[in-house]
């Protein structure tokens, strides 16, 4: 870590066991997150960029027969496998992906109505290893950060 964490914003949580794993809320924000000034930062930037952090924090902790899906809050959608998510400035997050039966799926929601569950899912039979879309994010993150021109 580089410093830049020195700025970063207040985050809490309380556990009933405090030997569980490490939440987002627990963990210094990755340096290419925390190096852009919050208020920087849309809301919908900011939203996208923590929603990472909380899926390759869940991912951590899935077995290998799991992969991370979201449950849609309010609605009889069931759930979508993540295989991507993106943000569009100001203050709209969006989630791609396929439900159970393998349909495309995707969700556009603002950031004020932003809910949203994570679950475990079966991973698909027919692959060798779960799908960790959150690693992916992450990487995301390192590799916008170094394409974006420092000042912008």
């Amino acid at each position: 870590m580089n410093g830049a964490n020195k700025n970063r914003p207040p985050a809490h949580v309380a556990k009933c066991d405090e030997d569980s794993p490490l939440t987002a809320e627990q963990k210094p924000l990755p340096d290419t997150v925390a190096e852009k000034p919050i208020s920087e930062k849309s809301p919908a930037e900011w939203a996208y960029e923590r929603i990472i952090l909380y899926i390759q924090n869940f991912e951590e902790q899935l077995d290998n027969e799991h992969e991370v899906a979201m449950g849609f809050t309010g609605s009889d959608a069931g759930v979508l496998r993540i295989e991507g998510i993106g943000y569009f400035d100001p203050d709209i997050v969006t989630f791609y992906g396929t439900d159970g039966a393998g349909t495309k799926t995707q969700l556009v929601q603002h950031v004020s109505q932003l809910n949203v569950i994570l679950r475990a899912m079966p991973r698909k039979a027919d692959e060798d290893e779960p799908f960790r879309i959150g690693f992916r994010l992450a990487a995301d993150l390192e590799r916008d950060s170094e394409d974006t021109p420092k000042g912008e």
